[in-house]
């Protein structure tokens, strides 16, 4: 129990260094570039699974809330937060936890993939994905609405859902498809590790 304890803070340490290495991988595409820290958030969240699926979203965060430059273009500190685009880094917390609670725990059991499986953690990548973007679209509605930066021909939604979420859906179509055979495939690789033997049925 002891060993597998030391496992589970170990890949949390793990992902959330994956996450933070994340903000300095940008994809171009077009005007708009694809990032990938919305993505990998969401995923060590299926992948541990549960609850403990928002641990490394957590530790990540607080890394950049105390000044480490581990947010998307190599920022950090409260200031970060306090932004426009504040309202997304919790976000990526909610959408972790959300995609955890949804995927499961992984078993060694779901190394054959059945219909099931595959809907249910499709679902959960799906679901978080979109679940972390509320936040921030709520942040920066009011950001807006204070700056006075809403066109008059536009509400406040509008401006933000054209700024903020409309131009990226496409490379996170792009990062969902891609996610979704990583952590079917990965899943049942870590539950060896973190629930099996003692750990199976908690």
């Amino acid at each position: 129990m002891k060993n597998k304890s030391t496992l589970k803070i170990s890949f949390i340490a793990l992902f959330a260094a994956i996450i933070c290495v994340g903000c300095f991988i940008r994809i171009p595409l077009g005007v708009i570039p694809i990032v990938l820290q919305n993505v990998l958030c969401v995923l060590s969240g299926v992948l541990l699974g549960g609850l403990l699926g928002g641990a490394p979203t957590a530790l990540f965060l607080l890394a950049g809330l105390i000044g480490l430059p581990v947010y998307s273009g190599g920022t950090g500190g409260l200031a970060v937060w306090l932004g426009p685009t504040g309202g997304f880094l919790p976000g990526y917390l909610l959408g972790a936890v959300t995609a955890g609670l949804i995927a499961g725990k992984p078993s060694v059991e779901q190394r054959k993939c059945s219909v099931m499986l595959v809907v249910r953690v499709s679902l959960a990548i799906l679901a978080g994905m979109v679940i972390l973007y509320i936040p921030g679209v709520i942040r920066f509605a009011y950001w807006a609405t204070a700056a006075g930066k809403v066109p008059v021909d536009k509400t406040a939604l509008a401006y933000t859902m054209g700024a903020c979420v409309i131009p990226y859906i496409p490379g996170d179509i792009l990062k969902i498809v891609i996610a979704i055979p990583v952590a079917l495939k990965v899943r049942p690789v870590l539950a060896q590790y973190l629930y099996e033997d003692t750990d199976k049925n908690n």
